[in-house]
């Protein structure tokens, strides 16, 4: 499935010059206080189908601070979109999420709804594909498991949907540009091939009506919106549905695995949050706590689940609680939308009544991941590297110095940087070159 967009066409030879022509023609607006450093490209699943490089001239043509990319279970976007953001100057980092197990929590919800144990969870700041063997080993094995996981979640959902049936290669793989395929493009498949299938609208309602259990007149956007893939998703993937099987200790790698594959590339262990209100989230002092001991750095929200605008509710009391303890701890915390599910925003909405007070702790997160990742890539000197740990021994002077960087360093001044940047330099004497190197691009 090639994009009509050439920035998001499959073919990255096509991506590459239309980036090209498209940044070389636009007139950017100047950058605003806004972020979005959690947005998923087509290496996993974009509801717009963005490439790394269309996401990223999104966000240079939205004016955001900064921006950064987080794909399922692959690194497949780091280096387009690292390229993309020195073309058009943009700040950035790049993430991974998986799923993995907390054992301490082996008996509470945390985050993946109906799944004690099972957490979402990330890295952030990684700055090459160039990673030591063990992590690759690590890596790859996520894509295999991953792909084995949906290919077994076809074969039930096919009996179950039959004579609805999936061929994995030839429904779900022209769907992703480079194998790895999500629940959400599984339903993506189911929802087109069921509309070729049945060509009459009402005979496909009527199909989905026995199938999914949801009167034909009830079912939204037809054949293959949001409402329609969701329902599938929910009907037939999703904790009692046939396709579903309930995950345990040894369905996915232990936090601190995932959290170890992380720092051997020079990444930052980053914890996910949904809203507060699972029985392991509320308990987020404790959680936090197992998360901090096995390398958890960063602390990682998506905002706009987080509250209903005009309505203060305790989802919203969860997330200025968890931001002010986010920031007693000293965790840089990064937003984003995700951008993984039809009608979620590009960016947050961060002049609302609920945002405002917050935007300060997401702005500052995101310098400080932009200038882990610019540092770290530069010369190993990252948030969580021996020159840090030599240079600073309390968390909010570090995070002082990573902020006032990311603050003022752009990647239009990388060559000065690169030049003359030392591991025998001071933080100061770092932001001196910094500015410098600013001044003369």
């Amino acid at each position: 499935m090639n994009s009509e967009d050439p920035c998001s066409h499959f073919d990255s030879n096509v991506r590459a010059e239309a980036l090209r022509k498209e940044a070389a023609e636009a007139d950017f607006p100047p950058p605003t206080t806004w972020v979005n450093a959690h947005a998923h490209t087509f290496y996993s699943f974009n509801y717009k189908g963005y490439s790394p490089s269309r996401f990223a001239l999104e966000a240079k043509k939205a004016g955001l601070e900064m921006g950064g990319i987080v794909d399922f279970d692959v690194l497949d976007g780091l280096e387009e979109f690292l390229e993309a953001s020195r073309l058009l100057d943009l700040k950035a980092c790049v993430g991974i999420e998986s799923r993995v197990f907390v054992p301490e929590f082996s008996d509470r919800v945390i985050n993946s709804p109906g799944e004690p144990g099972i957490s979402y969870h990330m890295g952030t700041g990684f700055t090459t594909t160039d990673i030591p063997t063990e992590a690759q080993t690590f890596l790859d094995g996520m894509r295999q498991t991953s792909e084995e996981r949906n290919r077994a979640m076809v074969e039930r959902v096919n009996a179950f949907l039959s004579p609805l049936e999936l061929n994995y290669e030839q429904d779900v793989m022209p769907l992703v540009p480079k194998g790895n395929a999500t629940e959400r493009h599984l339903c993506l498949a189911y929802a087109r091939k069921a509309a070729v299938q049945f060509a009459d609208e009402s005979a496909l309602r009527n199909f989905w009506s026995e199938k999914l259990g949801v009167a034909a007149d009830e079912l939204k956007d037809v054949p293959d919106g949001r409402g329609m893939t969701d329902l599938i998703r929910a009907k037939t993937m999703k904790q009692g549905g046939a396709g579903y099987v309930q995950p345990d200790s040894g369905s996915f790698p232990k936090m601190a695995e995932m959290n170890e594959f992380v720092l051997q590339c020079g990444a930052l262990p980053t914890m996910t949050w949904l809203d507060g209100c699972s029985a392991g989230e509320e308990s987020i002092e404790e959680l936090l706590e197992v998360a901090r001991s096995t390398g958890v750095a960063v602390f990682n929200i998506i905002p706009d689940r987080n509250y209903t605008p005009g309505s203060p509710d305790q989802k919203l009391a969860n997330l200025q609680h968890v931001v002010k303890l986010s920031d007693d701890l000293g965790l840089p915390l990064i937003a984003g939308t995700e951008m993984n599910s039809p009608g979620q925003k590009f960016v947050d909405d961060f002049d609302s009544a609920e945002l405002n007070p917050l935007r300060p702790s997401f702005l500052r997160g995101g310098w400080i991941l932009h200038a882990h990742s610019t540092l770290q890539k530069a010369r190993g000197m990252g948030y969580l590297s021996e020159w840090a740990s030599g240079n600073f021994s309390d968390v909010h002077q570090k995070n002082q110095f990573f902020a006032d960087f990311g603050e003022g360093f752009s990647p239009r001044g990388e060559s000065v940087l690169l030049d003359r940047l030392d591991l025998e330099m001071s933080p100061a004497q770092v932001l001196a070159l910094a500015s410098e190197a600013m001044g003369s691009s």
